[in-house]
Parts: structure tokens; C-alpha cells; sequence
């Protein structure tokens, strides 16, 4: 069975780095593609940035802030996370696919105070 464990979230002032670290046990198969989304508070999870073969690709709204970097063979994914706003706040949550299959990490939280 797939897990998908993420850590590295906090509390960090605006303007501040935070970097997500998210690992996948259970499976020795590489992912078609793995990346990160995020739900803050009363709105609906959005992808953030998603690795899939060859290309990247982000949300508007961190483009030339985030960074994800992924090791196909660790079945390993990070996002490094520069220029923190307050509107990045939210649980963001490790995500893979194989074929057909989501699979999905627990979250953790991240809170930029401004």
C-alpha cells in the first residue's frame, strides 16, 4: 500500500522560505507524476505545482516563488518555497498518480504571519 508522508511545514513571517519534503513508501514503481496542492480555509484544494515526465508546472500565483524538484527513482518530491505571502497559508498536501490511481499525503500546515 502507497503512503505519502510529508514534512517541513511551519510558521514563517511573510517574505520568509519554508521547504516541503514529501516521500512515498509502499512502492518501489515510479509515479507518473507527483506535486503539491494546497486548501486554505474555506476554499477548495488548488494544485500548486505538479511534476509530470519532463515538465513543471505552477500555479499563477507562485510562479518565480516556488520550486518543485522531484527524484523519479526516491519517488521523492520538494517544494521550496521563497517570498512567503500570508495568502500561501493553507494545508498543503503531498499528491501522486499512477495511471489511474490518486494517492494522496495526510498534509501539512503552513502559516505565514504578516
Amino acid at each position: 500500500q502507497v503512503h505519502l508522508v510529508e514534512s517541513g511545514g511551519g510558521l514563517v513571517q511573510a517574505g520568509g522560505s519554508l521547504r516541503l519534503s514529501c516521500a512515498a513508501s509502499g512502492s518501489a514503481v515510479s509515479f507518473n507524476a507527483m506535486g503539491w496542492y494546497r486548501q486554505a480555509p474555506g476554499k477548495q484544494r488548488e494544485l500548486v505545482a505538479l511534476s509530470s515526465g519532463g515538465s513543471t508546472n505552477y500555479a499563477d500565483s507562485v510562479k518565480g516563488r516556488f520550486t518543485i524538484s522531484r527524484a523519479i527513482a526516491r519517488n521523492t518530491v520538494d517544494l521550496q518555497m521563497n517570498s512567503l505571502k500570508s495568502e500561501d497559508t493553507g494545508v498543503y498536501y503531498c499528491y501522486a498518480v499512477r495511471y489511474t490511481t490518486s494517492f494522496w499525503g495526510q498534509g501539512t500546515q503552513v502559516t505565514v504571519s504578516s
